[in-house]
């Protein structure tokens, strides 16, 4: 398997059991899915989750920070909700479940790039301006998971629903889509991505 999973941090693990063996956490979430599980839960696929905090001017590395880390809920044979936690001042705190389309679309993008060479450390990145989220595929596998700049060959996988122009599921290099993403942040709609002819 090219894809290079980081180790979750320990405490990260550890809130998202807590909050899965408690029954008010599971009762008050807005998860029906995930009340309505049959069966263990059991938090899978631990991704970092970064934030594009700003897209560097004159070609500069775009800054990305960390903002948590996401877990797959499973039940059986599917994800039926997502756990994030979130970097408090006493460390890492469960945050909230939640489920949607992220939560499919992010599975059928690890499968998908699971057949893709050469190994990547797979992490999700947010795109606030754009209210859109993508599988990150850093080509460093031995980077530390919480830090690390977009590199140019990285590729990114925009996650169903993805922005009008940009095609969901498909890997753009970085610096194809950073382009596409800068025109249209700066200047709405701009060139289709990924579009038919």
């Amino acid at each position: 398997m090219p894809l290079h999973v980081p180790p979750a941090p320990a405490p990260a693990l550890r809130s998202v059991l807590a909050a899965l063996g408690s029954p008010t956490a599971v009762r008050e979430a807005r998860t029906p899915s995930l009340r309505s599980a049959e069966g263990p839960l059991s938090p899978e696929l631990p991704l970092p989750v970064h934030v594009l905090e700003r897209i560097g001017p004159n070609g500069l590395a775009p800054a990305t920070r960390l903002a948590g880390w996401r877990f797959l809920i499973r039940s059986s044979e599917q994800a039926v909700a997502a756990a994030d936690t979130m970097l408090t001042p006493d460390g890492w705190a469960f945050s909230h479940f939640f489920e949607g389309p992220y939560i499919a679309s992010t599975e059928l993008a690890l499968r998908q790039a699971e057949t893709v060479t050469p190994p990547y450390q797979p992490r999700l990145l947010s795109i606030p301006e754009l209210y859109m989220l993508a599988l990150w595929l850093h080509g460093d596998i031995e980077a530390d998971a919480s830090g690390g700049t977009l590199a140019p060959a990285d590729l990114l996988v925009p996650l169903a629903p993805a922005p009008p122009g940009i095609a969901a599921h498909r890997p753009h290099r970085v610096a194809d889509l950073l382009r596409v993403m800068t025109l249209r942040i700066t200047s709405g709609p701009g060139p289709l991505l990924g579009s038919p002819a």
